[in-house]
């Protein structure tokens, strides 16, 4: 056990190190109190002893149970069984996510009460988290399904944008807040155990591209909120916010999480007695883990929020009056903010399993970076320029639904789940503060412009993965065509 958590923590530390010595360069260029500083590297300390328990905790907890639920509803064979218990899932794991509950905290001058945002983000993910499923369960093609999707969102977008505009950034980016650290593992096990007791050849690859379905529901279910709610003044968020201190993002995660955690270990209790009947030894694990879980997502995100939200929104404050200097420093936190994230490690790791190391966690992770930092550039110039956010995303995802057709199918699949698992929790408490600081520093509309940076950054990786499996089966293509001619070299030797 001592093993693997220093394993863990050295794998958390490295993949923190580079954003950390970052912001400390910057906060002593910036000349930041020493005691902010300080604050900060506690804060950074949390963080990796808090992703290192989660670690090693999410995968022998949520994710065991979501892959045997997977399976048991598939072997039930009832429709109605499946549909229930996967709109119910869908509801409470947003129920339960913390990285939700932090966009509710930030707009809680917008939307209130703040209930409201989070019931109807949890029946947007509940109703095509179902659809996502059914598509697995009927070997539905995902792309069809994809198509069918954005097209009904972007007709809608266009619809609100003429009534209510400002909630077309919260919508978009409510998706990326539906898939954080609980909601993710969470999702692709569920996937990966209903498409392993469908039992065919092309279940490995109807594993992926849940999430992306899934974070679909939030947008469209904000956007169809956007139709009823009044209009909201878009300069109500400009004036900046008091952050908690890192005590104090300590007691309210202590218990937000224990709420958080709560659901699934009910789901797995009752499952425990209706279908696992798991021995006593592999319970008592299974409730260690959640205990490892439990801390870790406690730590982590009072880290992120105490320590990486402060600096965050310092720097795009202090960097806002130079623009090529906050599309550079932006550009730099995109390339790597990814690599800490809690989703992108749980995608990587199937990834790479389910690929058989085909596909590495280093190549996934340096083809989400490459697409974050072109994201984070292309926010901070909408930042600068106001431009509405529907001319980046109706061309990027009609740019994602085009490569979709020439890319292995496998990697759209992957694409569309990595860019949904990149908007966590450091997205969440670091990249946006960043550009609410600039848009804050600047004194533009934090609604209309800094929102909106978390769609963009989902959906760069969409784009870049699916670039990545061109070149992979060009490579592919061209390795077997030098084999052919081995072969016939080889042969032609036989016959002289």
């Amino acid at each position: 056990m001592y093993k693997a958590f220093l394993d863990k923590f050295l794998e958390s530390f490295k993949s923190v190190l580079p954003v950390t010595l970052v912001l400390i360069i910057l906060g002593i260029v910036m000349g930041l109190p020493t005691s902010t500083m300080l604050w900060f590297l506690l804060g950074a300390l949390l963080l990796v002893i808090g992703l290192t328990l989660f670690q090693l905790g999410a995968f022998e907890s949520t994710s065991v149970i979501a892959e045997d639920i997977g399976r048991y509803i598939v072997k039930r064979r009832n429709l109605a069984i499946f549909i229930i218990v996967a709109f119910m899932m869908g509801f409470f794991i947003i129920i339960a996510e913390p990285s939700v509950r932090v966009l509710a905290d930030q707009l809680s001058e917008v939307i209130k009460p703040q209930e409201i945002l989070i019931y109807t983000i949890a029946i947007g993910v509940g109703l095509f988290l179902t659809i996502g499923l059914l598509r697995i369960l009927f070997k539905i093609q995902f792309r069809m399904i994809v198509i069918i999707l954005y097209s009904l969102v972007f007709v809608l977008a266009l619809i609100v944008n003429q009534i209510n505009p400002v909630f077309i950034p919260l919508a978009f980016d409510a998706g990326g807040f539906a898939s954080g650290p609980l909601s993710v593992p969470f999702i692709l096990s569920l996937a990966y155990g209903i498409s392993k007791a469908r039992g065919d050849k092309a279940s490995d690859q109807d594993s992926f591209g849940l999430v992306g379905i899934t974070v679909i529901g939030p947008i469209f279910s904000i956007l169809v909120l956007g139709l009823f709610l009044p209009t909201i003044p878009a300069d109500i968020m400009n004036t900046p916010t008091t952050s908690l201190t890192l005590v104090e993002y300590l007691r309210l995660y202590t218990g937000q999480m224990a709420i958080a955690v709560l659901p699934f270990i009910i789901f797995f209790i009752v499952f425990q007695i209706i279908d696992f009947r798991f021995p006593k030894r592999k319970v008592i694990k299974i409730l260690i883990a959640f205990l490892y879980t439990y801390v870790g997502l406690v730590l982590f995100l009072a880290g992120a929020n105490g320590a990486y939200s402060v600096l965050g929104s310092a720097v795009g404050g202090y960097f806002a009056n130079n623009s090529v200097l906050l599309i550079l420093v932006g550009a730099l936190f995109g390339l790597l903010v990814a690599a800490p994230e809690p989703s992108v490690i749980a995608v990587n790791r199937q990834v790479e399993e389910v690929t058989a190391g085909a596909i590495s966690r280093k190549l996934m992770l340096g083809a989400i970076s490459i697409g974050v930092a072109i994201a984070l550039i292309l926010s901070m110039i909408r930042i600068l320029t106001q431009i509405n956010l529907l001319w980046f995303v109706i061309p990027g995802y009609v740019t994602a639904i085009i490569l979709m057709f020439f890319t292995p199918k496998m990697f759209s699949s992957i694409g569309f789940d990595a860019g949904s698992a990149v908007t966590g929790a450091m997205t969440t408490a670091f990249l946006m503060p960043f550009a609410i600081g600039a848009a804050q520093a600047l004194n533009v509309d934090v609604l209309s412009n800094a929102y909106g940076l978390v769609v963009v950054a989902s959906m760069a990786p969409v784009i870049s993965i699916q670039v990545l499996g061109l070149v992979y089966s060009r490579k592919q293509k061209i390795q077997a065509e030098f084999e052919g001619e081995d072969d016939i070299l080889d042969l032609r030797g036989v016959t002289e």
